[in-house]
């Protein structure tokens, strides 16, 4: 495994019909919400669901994603999905994610998330203090 941003999170995820294509492959398009669901695991790993971050104003609606697929999950697979913040900014943050098979032993698939930090009528925000309080280990490179 190549060196990843600190914390990492790990999320296992099951592959269902439902997110394949003709050929039992997972589409490609659902990798995003793979990613979002392991985004979401990472930050309640750090104990405040994303809800919970909302609810005080702050949104981080996504403003880039990209992915490269290296290998196919296929229906029924059970993937592992490594997850961190590579880059803070002021206003923005960008998660990286990579996808293996079940023993995460082969890469399956790598992306990334760019999200602003907005306020509910989309007008971006430096980051609060509260927030970054929160997400200190993952700020500054930290173990969680």
């Amino acid at each position: 495994m190549s060196p990843f941003p600190v914390p990492e999170y790990w999320h296992e995820h099951r592959v269902s019909y439902g997110e394949t294509d003709t050929m039992g492959v997972l589409y490609y398009a659902e990798y995003l919400h793979i990613f979002e669901r392991s985004r979401n695991g990472w930050v309640r790993a750090f104990g405040t669901p994303y809800k919970a971050i909302e609810e005080r104003g702050l949104f981080l609606p996504v403003r880039e994603a990209g992915c490269r697929y290296r290998h196919s999950a296929r229906y029924d697979d059970l993937v592992q999905v490594r997850t961190g913040v590579n880059q803070w900014r002021r206003a923005s943050l960008t998660f990286l994610y990579e996808v293996y098979d079940e023993s995460r032993g082969r890469l399956l698939a790598e992306g990334f998330t760019q999200h602003a930090c907005v306020d509910g009528t989309g007008r971006p925000l430096a980051w609060p203090s509260w927030f970054l309080e929160i997400f200190r280990p993952a700020c500054s490179g930290e173990s969680a």
